[in-house]
């Protein structure tokens, strides 16, 4: 079994940081645009109800995918290779605002578990999210599978150097959207 771990702090609050992860739709954005990832198809859960939000300007809204939801992926690993790889993850654990993890039930790692963590931290005066990954997996065909690791170990690497930077600008623009949604629904006379 191997692990990849990968952090990033982020200046946002950690329902927004959390919703935006546990929505799948979310994905294909993240990645690097040489993958041409896709969603192919979602079986979605509903989650456990959500907590109440510490500050209802921090509540924000979206599609989750809660336990048992079902995700089939497809992407290019390479732009000579026609053959698009798909993989169908499952979420396996849900708990708001701090972690869900989903697994491999098909696909081409012969075992995949992503643990996607958010944690309230303090830096610098200003309270934001520490978003944490942690990936166990085994590739397949034993021995001469561990042979690709470094190749397998490069790819998660370059794809989240590339998540980390794309990040801050995705949910900088959610969040001022949200901003300018609230401003402009508090203005509206009560009915």
């Amino acid at each position: 079994m191997q692990r990849f771990e990968t952090s990033q702090w982020l200046p946002l609050p950690v329902e927004l940081v959390f919703l935006f992860f546990a929505n799948p739709s979310n994905l294909p954005p993240l990645m690097p645009d040489k993958l041409q990832m896709r969603i192919d198809q979602m079986r979605l859960q509903p989650p456990p109800p959500r907590p109440p939000a510490s500050d209802l300007a921090e509540h924000f809204t979206g599609t989750v995918a809660g336990k048992g939801s079902e995700i089939l992926i497809s992407f290019s690993p390479s732009p000579w290779l026609r053959k698009r790889i798909h993989w169908t993850a499952r979420i396996t654990e849900f708990e708001w605002n701090s972690h869900f993890c989903d697994e491999q039930i098909q696909g081409p790692f012969a075992s995949f578990r992503h643990r996607h963590g958010t944690l309230p931290e303090m830096r610098d005066g200003s309270v934001g999210t520490l978003v944490t990954d942690v990936i166990d997996y085994a590739l397949p065909f034993g021995f001469l599978g561990n042979l690709g690791n470094a190749l397998v170990r490069r790819q998660l690497a370059h794809s989240f150097a590339h998540r980390q930077e794309r990040l801050p600008q995705i949910l900088g623009f959610a969040t001022r959207l949200a901003a300018q949604l609230m401003n402009a629904e508090a203005s509206f006379p009560k009915v």
